[in-house]
């Protein structure tokens, strides 16, 4: 290869890119991403619109109110003598998430032992969220349950519960670090996709097919501008997850630059085969949206975790290389295992076979042509 010849065609993809002013893309798009979603994404659920029906309006269904009432969970509303049909027209009008009925006699019934009912009718159109709010309205009770009765049953087990990793339970803490990958995933591979189709929408494509420049020369100058702009990123993007939303960094620094080095030439892997396969830009960036935000999302682990998942999805999972990356950069914000653990260094392992198999795979499909 002739480095002289190397170097001349970086330099004019650098100039194209501050031309094109598509160099501001490389940061804003990213940082954009970070933002958005980084606040946007909740999992936890606070101040539910919760109704309470208190039949019985005894000093043990006042103290349970007050629990629900005193909860950053619940904006609480207790109301009597209106009707169940009333109460649940209010759910079906979505300005109620959670009817909690207490009967008549609960108190008594409680005192004697004889197990009494509590309806609680939660909307269910967002089938996680509902999950979410049962428990919370679960633990509740339970908890005043067993404080009010001041006695427990001899064969009761008490828990001691702790959370590791994220002990304050942020969804920052579990967002940020996913949205890194989903991130160096899209962004890279957008700019890559234009690599080559851009010459070729333009008809410039022709002065590579006459020149004496060789296929490995050509495809080299066009990725590397691309992998130092992104792998400024990898700095921005850690200065966004540690000082704008906190999120703890606990393992290695060097494990994380190295992952998402193999992970960024992975990304512009993708993006030069799709620069490749297409005939216009447009055609080139949505097919590039469609094969890495899908992915990105579903099979990362940020959303839901892949050890949940069977059959088919979990295939998937496996064959998309953001559930890798993502594995090492949630070790390396929240657990600190780094290369101790034998599943990271086998994870850093396949990211490498990606990024050599996805340049190759798109290198080798350039053809000089000569006309």
């Amino acid at each position: 290869m002739n480095s002289g010849v190397i170097a001349a065609y970086i330099l004019k993809e650098f100039k194209e890119l501050l031309r094109s002013r598509m160099i501001a893309i490389v940061y804003i798009l990213p940082t954009m991403i970070i933002i958005l979603f980084g606040y946007g994404i909740r999992m936890e659920v606070t101040h539910a619109r919760t109704l309470i029906i208190d039949n019985d309006r005894s000093k043990i269904s006042q103290d349970l109110t007050v629990r629900f009432q005193n909860s950053k969970y619940f904006d609480t509303k207790v109301v009597t003598g209106i009707t169940l049909k009333e109460a649940l027209e209010s759910i079906k009008r979505a300005k109620t998430d959670i009817l909690i009925i207490i009967p008549d006699r609960f108190e008594k019934e409680l005192l004697k032992r004889e197990k009494p009912e509590i309806a609680v009718f939660v909307d269910g159109a967002f089938p996680v969220r509902a999950s979410t709010m049962e428990n919370y309205v679960k633990g509740v009770i339970f908890d005043a349950a067993s404080t009010i009765l001041k006695e427990k049953p001899k064969n009761l087990v008490t828990i001691n519960n702790r959370n590791l990793f994220n002990q304050p339970m942020r969804d920052e803490d579990a967002i940020v670090p996913g949205l890194i990958g989903l991130i160096l995933l899209v962004a890279p591979a957008i700019l890559s996709a234009l690599l080559i189709v851009k010459e070729k929408e333009e008809g410039t494509i022709f002065n590579f097919y006459s020149s004496a420049v060789s296929r490995g020369e050509f495809i080299l100058a066009k990725i590397v501008p691309v992998f130092i702009l992104h792998s400024i990123n990898i700095f921005i993007l850690f200065l966004w997850a540690t000082w704008l939303f906190e999120v703890p960094f606990r393992g290695s620094f060097t494990l994380y630059w190295l992952s998402s080095e193999l992970y960024i030439l992975t990304s512009i892997g993708i993006g030069l085969l799709v620069s490749v396969i297409t005939r216009s830009q447009i055609v080139a960036i949505v097919l590039t949206i469609i094969i890495t935000i899908i992915p990105g999302f579903l099979y990362s682990g940020m959303l839901m975790p892949i050890s949940s998942m069977s059959g088919e999805s979990k295939i998937e999972a496996h064959i998309y290389p953001v559930m890798y990356y993502n594995h090492i950069i949630y070790d390396t914000f929240l657990i600190g295992q780094g290369l101790d653990s034998p599943k990271n260094r086998l994870y850093l392992v396949i990211l490498l076979f990606y990024a050599l198999f996805m340049l190759l795979l798109g290198s080798r499909l350039v053809k000089k042509e000569t006309g």
